[in-house]
């Protein structure tokens, strides 16, 4: 198998990059609105975040683990600032004008570093499993396990940051619970759709940095 170019490196790093922080921003946001499920709380966030885990995994697979810490390292600062401006402008899901980001919301503010610290513990987890087990015949064992565990990490990290003893009642009174839901979400979503998709992409993008099968001599 032939390796990336520099320039197509730079150019996949740069896309992985913008993606992360699109997910983070969204997720950020999402996680405002709650919703029940079959009886149980969780929020809108539960199905935007495991879209971070897929492109992680991919890079570690296709790049390296190094190319996938400098994906989290150049990720964490924008996305935090970038995800506090949106969740104040667009607070719990409601259009507060520009003019919201002249005063300091320390309910987002706390959302945002909840989502910074629970994004480089999650990562940093699913980039360490993935990379150790990626040798394996099995091609979903690594995405499998990593994860399980970066998600884990990931949601109950955030979610005691964020909502434990919060200003917002409901939050802080059901984290736990919705936490609880959340991570169930990420998994069904992960195991039954992302991890068939992570397996069709792979073989993809494979392909693509192969090239062209040449033709048999004759």
């Amino acid at each position: 198998m032939q390796t990336l170019s520099p320039a197509r490196r730079q150019q996949a790093l740069a896309l992985l990059i913008a993606f992360h922080i699109a997910i983070i921003i969204a997720s950020n946001y999402l996680v405002q609105l709650p919703i029940t499920l079959f009886d149980y709380h969780t929020t809108w966030g539960a199905f935007s975040f495991p879209f971070i885990f897929l492109a992680t995994d991919l890079t570690v697979r296709l790049l390296g683990k190094g190319a996938a810490r400098k994906v989290i390292a150049r990720v964490m600062l924008p996305a935090l600032m970038v995800s506090y401006a949106v969740s104040v402008v667009f607070q719990e899901g409601s259009y507060r004008g520009l003019e919201a980001l002249l005063s300091f919301n320390d309910f987002v503010l706390r959302i945002s570093l909840a989502s910074f610290v629970a994004y480089v513990i999650g990562q940093l987890l699913d980039i360490q499993v993935f990379d150790r087990l990626r040798q394996s015949k099995r091609w979903w064992i690594a995405p499998s396990l990593s994860t399980v565990l970066g998600n884990l990490a990931d949601t109950f990290a955030f979610f005691s940051v964020a909502f434990w003893r919060s200003s917002n009642e409901f939050m802080a009174t059901h984290w736990v619970e919705i936490a609880t839901v959340d991570y169930a979400i990420k998994l069904i979503i992960s195991l039954l759709l992302f991890l068939p998709l992570y397996g069709v992409l792979l073989n993809a993008l494979l392909r693509r940095i192969s090239g062209p099968t040449p033709a048999p001599s004759h």
